[in-house]
Order: structure tokens, then sequence, then C-alpha cells
């Protein structure tokens, strides 16, 4: 393997012995080559970058949110790291006056807003262990994680209110304070009464701790700072119990790498949360800015009003997940297309001639100056003006979104990748790296990599192209699964956290996920169909929102559910004379017919293998979901789940190419 760029060796790969698999070498960041930066002196916790801060932005915007006037949003109002660091002391105080002490675990629940975020600081500031309860899981699955992880105090939104409140009786077992984000109605009261529970509005609870004086516990590096529950695509969700030092390593590695390329972090930096903190991405970035006096503006709770919301707000770094982008992508080409001739030629040309620069090696500010202001500039300003970095994490970006994003944004576009369990970031592109597109970049400068080799999937780690599940070492790594040793033991060995993800370094020292370790098909002429990477490829088809696709082993070629895109199926529908609603339609074998092509297409286009087309087609007119227990929180198939659901359809699909 030729000089990485960014990354060096450490340790030799080992062969493998006793029925181990071989194990390719251990690189790091080139910027760890002389080992990891140490933690700022005196830093212990999340609550002590979050004091810093306080003094020295007292008077800065931490917190905004958009006052709401009949329903309608208007501008953002923010509290200063002074107000917050005050309320925190408020709501601490209450916390105490309920008994509840260091080690204690305290829920919070509902979507992101400064009243989650003070609760959490508040959790912080007495050593609780803040543990997200999510309603995406579920009701089943919030009494399932207050009773597992014995939560004994817990904050939601007002709406969340009465999904807590039917946890009980089950959860009363351990629930004794519940606080609203808002207020609360009499009857609920009446109903918590019954159970025991104590229910405060957030005024009410405010009021409890106003004449007690509690000194803040002495917290450790090696403390818990929260259990986040992951929903796993199989089983029960398991808490992830994140430390202090976690976080913080986390922290220290994304600001080494930026100040690198000059991006780093400041006070002068806006952010826009929407993505959900009940989510260890979103956390810890939060987390980030607060450390940097930062500002923080939430969203307004509707994903349809999320570009008002970034207009509104102008921030200049936007977190989000494929689907958002995919959204937005959607968005522009459309607006493109319809533009008139002209306008489209132009834009093309402005297109290409910025893709060529970048292609070069200039950056994406000095590409095409004079074109970004008279072209892509009213793309900027539809996202605020400001934006200067939009993060990606979650899942695979396609290739195709994230270069177009690029070019039109005047923003750069980094994917990152991590797990709960590695405290989120562990890879970031570099911005300016078009080589870098369809990979998620080097490891930060605070873990080890390694790759090992997966025999059964074709995949060696001492390949000429080393390929193998990801295993990451550091001290951004989890504590370990909470009551859950051995779980913990099957994915944590001599310290190496085995992903479960299959990647494959670049020679310049970045990594591609290729695959996930389970979500492998062998097909019946003994051909392997890496099925994520295919999903990613057929979902780029304008006419496709969402697609599953299977392959049996005892077939010879592929089948798949496809959520066709409902503006685009209808519009087909017109013109072929097929009357209808959208259900009526996608039973249609015509339209089966249209978006079977629609993929071939897309198949021929990006040049895929004969087996790797899809032959037969159902069309879903119901987007997959939660409620059918498809999807998990963060959109990720459960591909057993979807296998029973479907079964009968795949039976049939496969029997009627016979």
């Amino acid at each position: 393997m030729e000089e990485k760029k960014y990354v060096v060796e450490v340790e030799k790969g080992k062969e493998g012995r006793n029925g181990r698999p071989s194990i390719g070498p251990v690189y790091r960041n080139v910027l760890a080559k002389d080992g990891f930066r140490p933690l700022s002196h005196g830093l212990e916790s999340c609550w002590d970058i979050f004091c810093e801060s306080v003094d020295n932005f007292p008077d800065s915007r931490m917190l905004g949110e958009r006052e709401m006037f009949h329903g309608q949003a208007g501008k953002y109002i923010w509290l200063t790291y002074r107000e917050v660091y005050d309320l925190v002391l408020k709501v601490g105080a209450s916390i105490r006056v309920c008994g509840v002490k260091q080690g204690g675990r305290c829920g919070i629940y509902g979507a992101n807003c400064s009243n989650w975020v003070i609760s959490m600081q508040a959790c912080n500031a007495h050593g609780l262990y803040c543990v997200p309860l999510y309603d995406t899981l579920g009701a089943g699955a919030v009494e399932y994680i207050i009773c597992h992880a014995e939560v004994s105090i817990a904050f939601a939104e007002e709406t969340k209110i009465s999904e807590v409140l039917k946890t009980f009786p089950n959860a009363g077992k351990f629930l004794k304070t519940l606080v609203s984000f808002g207020k609360v109605t009499q009857e609920q009261k009446d109903m918590a009464g019954t159970f025991d529970l104590k229910l405060y509005s957030w005024d009410e609870f405010l009021l409890l701790g106003m004449q007690e004086k509690f000194d803040l516990p002495v917290k450790k590096k090696t403390d818990i700072c929260t259990i986040m529950y992951t929903s796993g695509t199989t089983g029960d969700p398991k808490g992830v119990m994140i430390s202090n030092e976690s976080i913080l390593t986390l922290i220290s590695g994304v600001n080494h790498h930026m100040e690198t390329m000059n991006e780093e972090f400041t006070d002068k930096d806006v952010y826009l949360s929407y993505l959900p903190l009940a989510h260890i991405f979103d956390r810890v970035i939060e987390e980030l800015f607060i450390s940097k006096g930062a500002s923080i503006g939430f969203w307004h709770k509707d994903v349809k009003q999320l570009v008002d919301d970034i207009k509104e707000l102008k921030p200049t770094v936007f977190c989000a997940v494929p689907r958002v982008l995919d959204r937005i992508y959607s968005g522009l080409v459309e607006k493109i297309s319809s533009a008139g001739f002209l306008k489209h030629k132009l834009f093309n040309f402005a297109y290409n001639y910025k893709l060529g620069s970048m292609s070069k090696g200039y950056k994406h500010a000095e590409a095409a100056p004079i074109l970004d202001k008279i072209i892509f500039n009213k793309v900027k300003e539809g996202l605020g003006g400001n934006l200067r970095l939009i993060l990606s994490g979650a899942a695979p970006l396609s290739s195709t979104v994230e270069t177009y994003l690029r070019i039109v944004t005047c923003a750069n576009v980094l994917q990152g990748y991590g797990l709960t369990e590695t405290c989120a970031g562990s890879f970031v592109a570099r911005p300016d790296e078009l080589a870098m597109v369809g990979t998620v970049g080097p490891p930060l400068p605070i873990i080890d990599v390694c790759l090992e080799s997966v025999p059964e999937m074709g995949y060696d780690a001492l390949g000429n192209t080393p390929r193998g599940e990801i295993c990451i070492r550091g001290k951004c790594l989890f504590s370990g699964y909470y009551k859950r040793e051995d779980l913990t033991k099957e994915v944590l060995v001599d310290g190496w956290f085995h992903t479960g993800d299959v990647g494959e370094w670049q020679p310049d020292g970045s990594m591609k996920i290729i695959d996930r370790k389970k979500n492998i098909f062998k097909l019946s002429q003994g051909e392997y169909v890496a099925v994520e990477n295919l999903e990613g490829i057929y979902s780029l088809a304008s006419s496709v929102d969402a697609i599953w696709i299977y392959g049996s082993s005892y077939e010879s070629f592929l089948v798949a559910v496809v959520n066709p895109n409902m503006g685009a199926l209808q519009s087909w529908a017109e013109e072929n004379g097929l009357t209808g609603d959208f259900d009526t339609i996608c039973e249609n074998p015509k339209a089966k017919a249209y978006i079977l092509s629609e993929l071939t297409n897309t198949a021929q286009e990006k040049k895929l293998k004969g087996f790797e087309f899809i032959k037969a087609v159902h069309l879903d007119p119901i987007p997959f979901d939660m409620e059918r227990e498809l999807l998990t929180p963060t959109h990720k198939k459960k591909r057993v789940q979807f296998l029973k659901y479907y079964q009968n359809i795949i039976d049939t699909l496969y029997k009627s190419k016979r």
C-alpha cells in the first residue's frame, strides 16, 4: 500500500490464527503520529466546558427559539450564556429538592428546545446520568428505558406528558417526578396523583428549589455523562454509557482536525439544532458549540418549514442526515430544470466549470468566484447566506448529492462516520478534497483504526485493496452497555470496538464504508450482493423515494419494494391516461413497469453488473415507517422485519418471473 497522506501506520498487520480472522495494520491520523493531544488542563467534565464559556462569553447569545404568533413563527428570541447558567442552577436545585443526587438517572423526552439543553446542563452540573427518551421507539420503548435505566425524574415536552403517563403503573416503580417543558392540565395532574407521581409545570418546578442552596458535586472524567439507548436493528434497545472523557476527547479531536484546515469553530458560529439531541451526533456537536461560546438556534418542530428556520436563523453550520440533504438536492434540481432553457444552460455551464476547477484542486471559494456571485449566490441566500459547513452523518450520502451540494451551496459539505459507541465522529472528510467525495475521510486524531478480515464475505484486510470490518480503539469509546456486560464483551475485544461496518482504506488514508457485516445476500449463482450500496444507487432515481432490495439465496436475481415519489408517479399517470388515487396507481401493472424501467435506466447509467439489476418490483404507497417496525429511529432498515412484513409479496414477485 503506497505512502498514505493522512494516516501513519503504528502497528503491523497480523495473519489469522486459532480460527480468528487476519487483522490489517493499525493506522492513526498523521496529526497524532507522536501521540494523541492531551485534554486541556482542569477540564474534567461537560459541566466544566459550559462554565468556561459562561465566564468567557457571559453576554453572548446561547440558545434561541422562534416566537410564535397564532401558529406562525416569527423572530428568534435569545437567552445569553449567563441567563442559561442561572436557569440551570435553579433547575438543578429543584432536582435536588426532589431527592435525586449524583449518579441518579434523569430522563429527557421531546424535540430539541432551550429547556432540553437547560435540563441536560442541570444533569451535567449535578453528575446525573442524562437518559434521553425518544418517541420514535414507540410507547413500549419509553417504558422499557425508564424501567431499565431506573429513571427517577424526567423532563418532557408538553405534548409528551400524556405519553409518559401511559407508561404507568409499570414505570411508577422508578419514576417519581415528572416535569413539563411547558404547562400541565388539571386532568394530567389528577391522573398523576393516582399513580403517586409528582407532576409539575416548568414554572412550578423552578420555584421548588428557590430557597435552597446545594453544593455541586465533584465530577471526574470517568463518570458517566449520558446513557443513550440505541434502537439496534434487532432486540431491545441497548443503553450506551458515555463518559465525560469520551465527549471531551471527541471535542478535542474535532478541534484539532478543523484547526489544521483553518476552519475551526468560534464564538461567531451559529448552529441550527433540529437533529434529535436524544442521539449522540447532535449531542456532541451542541457540546462542541457550547465549548466555543457559539449560538444554537432551534427549529420550530416542523420539517416542512426547516428551510424557513434556516433563512431566519442564518446558520453558519448545519448538520444533516442524507434524507434531509436528498430533499434539498431534489428541490434544487427541480427548481433549476423548471427555470427555462437559458437559465438552465447557464447554470449547467457554471456547474461544470466550477466542478472542473475543483477537480484540479482549487478550494471551492477560489474555483469560480465570479460564477459564485452571479449564479450560485441565489442558492446560498436561500440557505440564509452565512452557511460555511454542512456536516452529514448517520448514513451514507450519495456521491452525486455530495458533489452537487459542494458546488452550488458555496459551503463545505463533509461526510462523517461514527457510532453512538464511538461517541459519534470517528472519521471526518476534509473540505476541498474532491477526491474524498464518497468516503468518510481519515480518522480523527483521537483513535487507532484497523480492519479485520471477513472471510465469509470475501473481504481481506491484508489484500492489495484492504477491506474488512472497521475496528476502533481510543478514549472516545463508550464505557459499555448498561447492565449488559454480555453484549459489551461481544463488541469490545482487547480494547478494540468492532463496528459491524465493512470499510475499505483509500490510498490517501480515507475510509470508504462499503457494507454492513450482516447485510449481504449470496444469490443462487454464488454472487455476493452488497445491498446497502445498491439501495443507495437506485434511490437516486427521481421517481423513487425509498427502496428495499432483497435477494434470496435460492434465486439468481434481485427483487424490490419501492416507495414511489408521489409527484413523479402522478404526473406520469396523467400523461399516460391512468386514473385513480395514488394507492390505485401503485397497484397498476403499467405503473410497476414504469418504475422498473426507471430502475433499469439507473442501473445502466451506473454500469451495474447483470445480477445487480432488479427484475421485479412492488410499489407500496405507504412510506417505510417505524409504526410497522421497518425502520429504526435513525432510519436504518430492520431487514429481518422487512422480510417478515413483505414475505408474501416477495414470494409473488419471484413466482411472477419463473
